[in-house]
Formats: structure tokens, C-alpha cells, sequence
């Protein structure tokens, strides 16, 4: 499993260049044929390797290799960094947060003026990102460490939490930063390992968080029959103040999630019924990502060209787009069965 380098690589959109080269040394052994595009996104082709009645059918399967992150946007003379988001963020979940800035990953920390210098009535305020800065204990100028462009990110590294033995690496829960979606991508990798009677191209987008950039492109390259994504999404499994509340979905350790709708499209009610019913002869667990929320490379994917028939499955995570995300590796791997199972049912399944 790859989630331990993917996740500590440093990648935010538009440099996902070391997750890329991680991806690479990964695939290639499994690889008919693998190129990377103007925008970075990253090809990889398996073909079909087990007899079908549907020797044409083209099948993409995709994950995004970006992160949120932020960009510095200005240096001032005392050598603090202020900075723009790249992607989006729940601002109180950045203060006092510990960062690596540049290609040289200079450590920092964002900072803002403590509590104790605040007026009465701004205590119960959350500062805007523009009154934030990132300090990382330059005099002046930055110490020429940094430039205005430089990309920054979580300093967060992959760990297991409740005494879980490294070597079980099948159950579990585990903290990093970018799980989403580095999730998919090491699903995708474990994917492209295996024999399928359809050919499968296998795209690693770029800019996703920015707004599905590189999807879009891909998807117009690739020509694919049918696709889906592979994503970490939101759980909402925490406790609730009021008993009465609504239960929240997904949840870790209940399986994959399959997105029925969310704000960028509407699943293939197909592809969706294939999903449930796979997991359902396969004896695996399965949940429902919640209606109408969030959006994925989905909803470029499915617009390319005349249209391509799309589904998302998602592995869900505590604490996502923050310093650091939780998932359970048991919904992980249950992923990619699920999957792999699902892969090889296409061809019965003619859509």
C-alpha cells in the first residue's frame, strides 16, 4: 500500500510533481503504456488481460493527486508570509498550524495575533485568512528562503493511532494530511495490479481542488466509454449535541461510499445499481455518500465530449481539507474490492 508515501508527499495543485513521481515508480511494472500531458495529468493504460464478450470496452478510472494548500502571496519587510488558499478551507482549523514552504520545505507556522492582544469584542470572531501569516523565523525578506508563488502545506506526517501495528495493514485507524485524494490514488494503484476483461485506462489528475481542471482535459484525451472516480470523502460521524439530530453519513468502518448526486452531477443510476449489487454478492460493506453534497472530478468527467456515463465511490474521512484527516484502512481495502469486483462484471452488465 502506497497511502504512507502519497500522503506525506508534498503536492498541492498545480505541483504535483512528487506525488506523480511516486505514482510512476509504482504502476510501471503493470503498465501496457503510461505518458503524462501538458497539464500533468498521468495516462496509464492496462488492457484487458481475461476473455470478454466486449472486447471494445474502454473504462477510466481516475483519482486526483492535488492537495489544498496555499500560495504566498506577499512577503513583508519583517519576513512574515501572508498567503492565498489554494482550494478550500474551514479557516479555524489553520491557526497555530504547522507548514512546509517552497521547494526547500521550510518549516513554518501560521500565526495570528494571540488572544490575549485581542479586543473584547473580537474574541468570538474567526480572523479572515488575509489577517493570517506565515512565520517561519525569517528577520526580514524572507531570508531569500521564499518567493512570492511558492506553494505551501500541511507539515502533517502518516501515523497510526490506537496502537495499531505497522504491519496490520488491513484494519485500523490511520491520521495524515491529503487523503483527499490520495486515498483514491493508491487505491487506483492497487487497481491497475490487477486482470480485467476490459482495458482500463487509469488517469491521475491534476488541479482538481481548483476546480477540476485537469479532469477535464483528461476525459476529452482519453475518450473512455464509461468512468469512475475513485475519492475520499467527508464522514460525519461524529457525536451530536442534540439526540434528536439526523444520524450523519457516512461513517468510518461502514464501507466504500457511492455518490448517488452531489452538486457537480447525478450518478449513473446504472453504474450505481452495478456497485450495490457487486458489494452485495461479494459480501462487502457499502454506504451512501449524502445527496447534493460536494462535488468531484465527476462533474467534468461526465460532461466531456457527447457525455460519459459516471459513478464515484469514496473511502470516507474524519477532518478532511484540515492538518491532519482520519480514515479506518478496513473501508480502504473493502474499496478496493469492490472495485476489482466490479471491473470484472462490466461486461454482463451492458449498459
Amino acid at each position: 500500500m502506497y497511502l504512507e508515501q502519497l500522503s506525506n508527499a508534498f503536492g498541492v495543485s498545480s505541483v504535483e510533481g512528487n506525488v506523480r513521481k511516486i505514482i510512476i515508480e509504482a504502476i510501471k511494472p503493470h503498465a501496457d503504456e503510461w505518458r503524462v500531458d501538458t497539464m500533468g495529468n498521468l495516462f496509464v493504460t492496462r488492457k484487458r488481460r481475461v476473455n470478454s464478450p466486449d472486447a471494445s470496452l474502454q473504462v477510466m478510472v481516475t483519482a486526483h493527486m492535488d492537495e489544498v494548500g496555499f500560495m504566498i502571496s506577499e512577503i513583508k519587510s519583517n519576513g512574515r508570509l501572508k498567503f492565498k488558499p489554494v482550494g478550500g478551507f474551514d479557516r479555524r482549523v489553520l491557526l497555530g498550524k504547522a507548514v512546509v514552504v517552497g521547494k526547500d520545505r521550510v518549516p513554518g507556522v501560521i500565526g495570528l495575533k494571540p488572544i490575549h492582544l485581542l479586543k473584547k469584542g473580537d474574541y468570538d470572531k474567526v480572523s479572515d485568512i488575509d489577517s493570517m501569516y506565515i512565520d517561519i523565523g525569517a528577520d526580514s525578506d524572507s531570508g531569500g528562503k521564499v518567493n512570492i508563488g511558492d506553494f505551501a502545506t500541511f507539515a502533517t506526517t502518516f501515523g497510526y493511532l490506537g496502537g495499531q501495528a505497522r504491519h496490520r495493514r488491513d484494519r485500523g485507524l490511520v491520521k495524515g494530511k491529503a487523503f483527499d485524494n490520495r486515498v483514491g490514488c493508491a487505491i487506483l494503484i492497487e487497481l491497475l495490479k490487477g486482470d480485467y476483461p476490459v482495458d482500463i485506462i487509469g488517469v491521475f489528475t491534476v488541479q482538481e481542488e481548483i476546480g477540476l481542471r485537469g479532469a477535464r482535459v483528461a476525459t476529452y484525451a482519453a475518450n473512455p466509454d464509461l468512468a469512475f472516480i475513485l475519492e475520499c470523502t467527508a464522514a460525519d460521524d461524529l457525536p451530536r449535541m442534540d439526540e434528536e439530530a439526523d444520524e450523519g453519513f457516512p461513517c468510518l468502518g461502514d464501507g466504500p461510499a457511492i455518490t448517488v448526486m452531489d452538486r457537480s452531477f447525478i450518478a449513473d443510476r446504472r453504474l450505481v445499481d452495478l456497485l450495490i449489487d457487486t458489494a452485495k454478492a461479494e459480501e462487502l460493506p457499502y454506504q451512501f455518500k449524502r445527496p447534493g453534497i460536494g462535488g468531484t472530478d465527476a462533474g467534468a468527467v461526465h460532461l466531456t465530449r457527447e457525455g460519459v456515463s459516471s459513478a464515484v465511490v469514496s473511502v470516507p474521512a474524519r477532518y478532511i481539507h484540515a492538518p491532519a484527516a482520519i480514515i479506518d484502512l478496513a473501508d480502504f481495502w473493502s474499496t478496493v474490492k469492490l472495485m476489482q469486483a466490479t471491473l470484472q462484471k462490466l461486461p454482463e452488465r451492458r449498459l
